[in-house]
C-alpha cells in the first residue's frame, strides 16, 4: 500500500471529527510545486477536491494557474496539515487535528524529491515548517529572502480581505513575482 493510499485510509481522527473522517490529498513524487495548506474545508470534505471552494479560486489567482494545471498532481501537490474536515469554529473552520502532521508530514515530505517551491498557506503550515514563527505577517514579509524555494501566503479565505487591505505590498510586489516563478517552473 503506498503513502496515498495509507493516507486516504486512515482513521485516526474519525471519532473526533463532526463529519468522520474523509482524508483529501493531492500527491505525486514528481510534483514540482508543494502546497502546504491547513486541512480541508466543508466543500472539499463533500466534494473530495482540495482548494474546491472560494479559497481555492483566490489561490489558483494568486498562482496565475488554470485549475487543469492546479489540479495536475505531477506540477502541484497539496498536502494539507490535516487531511480531513476538522469542524466550525466560532470564526471559522477549527484548527487542523496536530496528529494529523505528527504522523504523515515527515513520510510525505521524504517522498517529494523534485519540488523546486513549497508554498506555506496560511499559520498553521507556517507554523509547522518555520522553526522562527512569529507571525503570519511576518513569514509573509519575508517572500524576498525565501523565493525561489519557499514562500508564505496568508490564507486565501475572503475572511483575510483587511489583512490584504493592510499590506498592499502583498498584491504590489509578492503577488507578480510569485507569478513569475509559479511560470518558470510550469514551462520548465
Amino acid at each position: 500500500m503506498n503513502i496515498v493510499d495509507k493516507i486516504t485510509a486512515c482513521r485516526l481522527c474519525d471519532n473526533h471529527l463532526p463529519l468522520g473522517a474523509r482524508p483529501v490529498i493531492q500527491f505525486s513524487p514528481v510534483a514540482k510545486i508543494l502546497i502546504s495548506g491547513q486541512a480541508p474545508s466543508l466543500k472539499v470534505h463533500e466534494t473530495g477536491r482540495l482548494f474546491n471552494d472560494q479559497s481555492g479560486e483566490t489561490l489558483r489567482s494568486w498562482l496565475g494557474v488554470n485549475e487543469m494545471q492546479f489540479y495536475d498532481p505531477s506540477m502541484f501537490a497539496i498536502v494539507p496539515m490535516a487531511f480531513c474536515y476538522p469542524g466550525k469554529g466560532k470564526s471559522g473552520d477549527l484548527p487542523p487535528p496536530k496528529i494529523c502532521a505528527q504522523t504523515w508530514q515527515p513520510s510525505l515530505k521524504s517522498l517529494l524529491y523534485d519540488v523546486k517551491l513549497h508554498i506555506l498557506v496560511g499559520q498553521y503550515s507556517q507554523r509547522y515548517f518555520c522553526k522562527s514563527f512569529k507571525s503570519v505577517t511576518y513569514q509573509v514579509s519575508q517572500w524576498e529572502s525565501t523565493l525561489p524555494h519557499s514562500i508564505a501566503l496568508p490564507h486565501p479565505s475572503p475572511r483575510n480581505q483587511p489583512w490584504q487591505t493592510k499590506n498592499p505590498w502583498f498584491k504590489k510586489e509578492l503577488i507578480p513575482e510569485l507569478q513569475v516563478q509559479i511560470k518558470k517552473l510550469i514551462n520548465s
